[in-house]
């Protein structure tokens, strides 16, 4: 009886951390994660890679790629009722955990030489999100470059390029963002790229919900490619790197500057 009880408690606590996800101290700190949408998750949709094997990496050793191919369309485990398959989306994301008021994140990028567009999809590669609400802050790609756009309630209130599309390819850019996540007046957006300081937004950031960072590849109204090309649909690669959130600039950037 006993050896059946440990059986069953330990498959509970096996299904129950089968959607997570851990970052190297080398990739990432500060916050866990699990998969977005964990089921469908495909195995080539995160991977955490080495420098010595030829792979991109920021700083240290290792650095974490994301993949996602025609068809990676996930959906909530039960109770979740969403369904990328069919709301004409796919993604391979991680989320992190909620939060509330002041935060420092900083995420470093790259993007192939070879990367393939999916435009007019549109394509997020890092987000903050209310929990059962909408995204507060997007940061997106297209043929112009990466955008950081603020949102509030589905509703996009300001779009702005902070890295031109020629400086994303092939090329390490590192993310910071000061925040001050709250529906009062007090709260704040500040962007720095390679420490430049490149958006500001000062104001109410949420609706009042917590809030909480994903990032990975996420593409929306898929179908949009094969409405304008007749060419197979693109696989996209992306790594990330030097994934922090804390108290403060100094300990997101620590191995950077």
């Amino acid at each position: 009886m006993k050896k059946l009880f440990a059986i069953v408690v330990l498959g509970f606590l096996l299904s129950g951390n089968a959607f997570s996800f851990g970052l190297p101290k080398d990739v990432g700190s500060g916050n866990s994660y699990k998969k977005s949408l964990g089921s469908g998750f495909k195995k080539h949709g995160v991977k955490i890679v080495k420098k010595e094997d030829g792979f991109p990496v920021r700083a240290g050793k290792k650095s974490v790629r994301f993949e996602v191919r025609f068809g990676d369309c996930g959906k909530d485990k039960p109770p979740g009722k969403w369904n990328d398959c069919k709301n004409n989306r796919q993604r391979h994301e991680l989320s992190g955990r909620n939060f509330k008021g002041e935060k420092w994140t900083a995420f470093s990028i790259y993007l192939p030489k070879d990367f393939k567009s999916v435009d007019p999809v549109k394509l997020a590669m890092g987000q903050f999100h209310q929990k059962g609400g909408a995204p507060n802050l997007m940061f997106q790609f297209n043929k112009y470059g990466f955008w950081a756009d603020r949102q509030r309630g589905n509703m996009t209130f300001e779009q702005k390029i902070i890295v031109p599309y020629e400086d994303m390819i092939g090329k390490w850019n590192d993310i910071l963002i000061h925040g001050n996540f709250t529906i009062k007046e007090d709260g704040f957006f500040k962007i720095w790229v390679n420490n430049k300081l490149k958006y500001e937004y000062y104001g109410q950031t949420t609706w009042g919900k917590p809030s909480y960072f994903k990032f990975g590849i996420y593409q929306t109204y898929v179908s949009r490619f094969s409405n304008v090309y007749k060419k197979p649909y693109p696989t996209q690669v992306v790594y990330f790197d030097e994934i922090r959130h804390g108290k403060s600039r100094e300990i997101v950037l620590k191995n950077l500057y």
